[in-house]
């Protein structure tokens, strides 16, 4: 992959940009699907997992906006990038340990908060590098995807309890969360930020007041909520359905393998169709998709499709979310609103999410997902009505 686009767009480093979100998304790959089946493998309980899990978003309700705004009043705001990797790695480190709950609770919170800093602050950097062609973003995240797809399919297979088994987990993630920070000293913005503060005048908090950015903002906070139980349970959820931890693997992929088609082909998508409707339409296929879910969990073919709809309901809604936020939040305040965006929606939603799971799983896998789907349904009117139906323009301002 060369560091250059067509002829007559502006040069950026897309290896160097594409190389870090293969490497950060290549740890969820393993975190995303397998963490609770590790976690379980030391004697937790579905409370206790519930809870570890949950402090991956309720980290992220401080974190990145935290991250975001020492960065942007910093004369050098790429080093707090590469703090931020560094420190990840180190407290990854530290579930080598014997620990209990409390310590797993500890190390958790502070592994969660660091890698949950970095990505908001990175997003504002390719932001900074594609500038007028944000359409390109999907060519720079599919990346992101192919490192997910490429260590859930391979780790799938070596903790099989015939290969290396669950417990060599954090093991093999060390590797990978090293490369993170290998690739984090290789990047820096396109043009380094002049240190910015706290401007009440600067128009971010009366962005935030508009009708349409709220709507986005709820309905962000609201399909991240319907994620809940795919991703503190699903692994657990398949498990007991039969399916084995090779072909759990298979389908954790099968759905980011058509994620990868969508961002490929994101810059044709939204010269086509406006975001607003993009990400309804993301939202309507993860009701569908979480409804299939709980009915059909036995059916193999089912579960495929369903998986399949992850194109739209995970790829299609982050590019459009992305167009929204550039739209929403131009220039400097980018990074604010990124900030804003991965609190609200990974953190407080995720929190949300995990914990309501939980609460949800003692009645079952089945009505876990139902509740999902309804959630994710609410989600989608409200962007109908606020961004497609009400307010189009506003939605493009």
């Amino acid at each position: 992959m060369k560091e250059s686009v067509a002829p007559g767009i502006h040069a950026y480093p897309a290896t160097r940009l594409s190389g870090f979100y293969f490497s950060y998304y290549a740890v969820l790959g393993a975190f995303t699907p397998y963490w609770s089946l590790y976690l379980q493998s030391r004697g937790l309980d579905a409370a206790a997992i519930s809870v570890l899990m949950s402090l991956w978003y309720a980290t992220r309700i401080v974190s990145p906006s935290l991250w975001t705004t020492l960065a942007s009043r910093s004369p050098h705001p790429i080093r707090w990038l590469h703090l931020g990797c560094a420190l990840a790695l180190g407290c990854f480190a530290l579930f080598l340990l014997p620990m209990g709950f409390a310590g797993l609770f500890v190390v958790m919170f502070a592994y969660c908060f660091a890698y949950n800093a970095v990505m908001p602050q990175f997003e504002a950097i390719t932001m900074s590098h594609l500038g007028e062609r944000s359409d390109r973003y999907g060519l720079i995240r599919v990346w992101g995807s192919i490192g997910f797809i490429v260590v859930v399919a391979l780790f799938g297979w070596l903790i099989d309890d015939e290969q290396l088994g669950v417990g060599a987990l954090p093991w093999l993630m060390l590797p990978i969360l090293a490369g993170v920070l290998f690739s984090a000293l290789g990047n820096r913005y396109a043009h380094e930020p002049e240190p910015a503060h706290a401007d009440p005048n600067d128009g971010f908090r009366a962005r935030l007041k508009r009708p349409p950015v709220i709507a986005f903002f709820a309905a962000a906070f609201l399909a991240q909520v319907s994620f809940g139980p795919f991703y503190t349970f699903f692994s657990i959820y398949l498990s007991e359905h039969g399916y084995p931890t090779s072909t759990q693997g298979v389908l954790w992929s099968v759905g980011v393998l058509a994620e990868i088609g969508v961002f490929f082909l994101s810059s044709r998508i939204f010269r086509r169709w406006d975001a607003g409707r993009v990400l309804m339409v993301a939202l309507l296929s993860a009701s569908l998709r979480w409804c299939a879910t709980a009915l059909f969990p036995d059916s193999l073919p089912i579960m495929v499709i369903a998986q399949l709809t992850h194109a739209l309901n995970f790829g299609a809604f982050f590019a459009a979310a992305m167009q929204l936020l550039v739209r929403f939040f131009p220039g400097r305040m980018n990074g604010h609103g990124q900030g804003v965006f991965y609190g609200l929606s990974s953190g407080v939603g995720g929190v949300a999410g995990a914990l309501i799971a939980g609460q949800l799983w003692r009645f079952g896998g089945e009505t876990a997902f139902l509740v999902s789907s309804a959630v994710a349904l609410l989600a989608a009117l409200i962007v109908w009505h606020w961004l497609v139906r009400q307010h189009p323009v506003a939605a493009r301002s």
